[in-house]
């Protein structure tokens, strides 16, 4: 993790860049905290063999622009694990988290606050939580664990905040397109996991007509719409949901070019480049997962007259969770939040960008940068 910090440090961050070891484990791990100007730095724990400082520096600027934008009391950070938990026992892989979670006391809470991310859930934030010594260390977690019972406990990813905000989004950014009918729309979904499966259950619920999924296998197309609970049966007992029926199973790349209204990137980055980008047919393309688009390629649709939601709009369902669970919220107040908020701030946007002829991201940014700005000036 060779660290290159003159290459993205610039006045808003990061302010701390900390690499952990343990011997005893082997766990070798980051935390990028990037701004804690407006509260404690928030972000997710990941674990990949992947990990660098770089990419971790990239989650925690995003989380940074996210918090800011979502008018909520933390700043902006990410962790992550060099380790693939597919070549770890669960009893190694919960060694690690414990070894992370005491490297990093000295910051949690006070500077860092964990989440979920890639291969870490519920069951690994309360492993964190209990062996940082301090239940607000990490939200996410299962809704059993309480700091004393049944008050201020702990609230699940499961729950689906991240993917009701982006539906949210997506039906408030609708009224603003063209031709663009939400209950007679048709959708595209990148993704079936935690952020994925959601937003197709909630699409389903206002009427949108799911016609593509995708998972790491490939992708199910079936003009005529997909059924939501057998798509997650299928996903269940076969792994993919390319063994669903009727449909025609496609490569993953052939999503992006799909002939639908709204498409969803809900789980890789950099999934629309400039080499796809001109085949993109949708009018509203709705950024569930982090950075599935570069600036500049989200400038290129624009000009197409693509209505493009960025992440740190779309997806900050995930975060005023956190922020709910943080405060003690129980899983009604939190879910009423979101859509309260994701909803005001797509409209504060959307209404930003056309009076300033700029793009939905621009408009986002300056909205967060403001916010920020005044909270130093307090």
């Amino acid at each position: 993790m060779k660290l290159k910090i003159e290459v993205f440090a610039d006045e808003w961050g990061p302010e701390k860049i900390l690499q952990v070891y343990d011997t005893e484990t082997g766990m070798r791990g980051v935390l990028v905290i990037d701004n804690t100007t407006v509260g404690p730095g928030k972000g997710g724990i990941r674990m990949l063999p992947t990990v660098s400082t770089e990419e971790i520096f990239r989650l925690a600027r995003v989380m940074t622009w996210k918090c800011a934008l979502a008018k909520i009391p933390f700043g902006g950070a990410k962790s992550g694990i060099i380790a693939d938990p597919k070549k770890m026992t669960k009893k190694k892989k919960m060694e690690t988290i414990k070894a992370f979670s005491r490297a990093l006391k000295r910051v949690c809470p006070s500077l860092y606050v964990a989440a979920p991310d890639i291969n870490t859930g519920e069951e690994e934030m309360a492993v964190f939580a209990k062996e940082n010594g301090s239940m607000k260390s990490a939200t996410g977690k299962p809704a059993h664990l309480c700091v004393k019972p049944e008050v201020k406990c702990g609230i699940p990813h499961e729950y689906g905040s991240t993917a009701l905000g982006v539906v949210q989004s997506a039906f408030t950014a609708a009224n603003y397109i063209d031709n663009l009918d939400i209950d007679k729309a048709t959708a595209a979904i990148e993704g079936f996991g935690n952020v994925g499966s959601f937003v197709v259950e909630y699409l389903t619920q206002i009427d949108v007509k799911v016609v593509a999924v995708s998972d790491s296998k490939g992708c199910i197309y079936n003009p005529e719409g997909l059924n939501y609970e057998k798509l997650l049966d299928v996903k269940t007992e076969t792994g993919s949901v390319i063994n669903y029926g009727p449909g025609k199973v496609l490569e993953n790349k052939e999503l992006f070019a799909l002939p639908v209204d709204i498409l969803v990137p809900a789980a890789l980055p950099d999934v629309i480049r400039a080499d796809n980008v001109e085949s993109v047919k949708a009018k509203l393309v709705v950024e569930a997962a982090n950075l599935p688009i570069r600036p500049e390629t989200e400038k290129v649709l624009a000009e197409r007259g693509v209505f493009v939601v960025p992440d740190i709009l779309a997806n900050a369902g995930g975060v005023i969770s956190s922020y709910a669970e943080y405060r003690g919220y129980n899983p009604k107040r939190m879910l009423e939040l979101v859509q309260r908020k994701i909803r005001q701030n797509t409209v504060k946007v959307i209404e930003t960008a056309l009076n300033n002829d700029i793009t939905l991201r621009e408009a986002a940014m300056n909205i967060a940068k403001e916010r920020i700005q005044k909270a130093n000036n307090r």
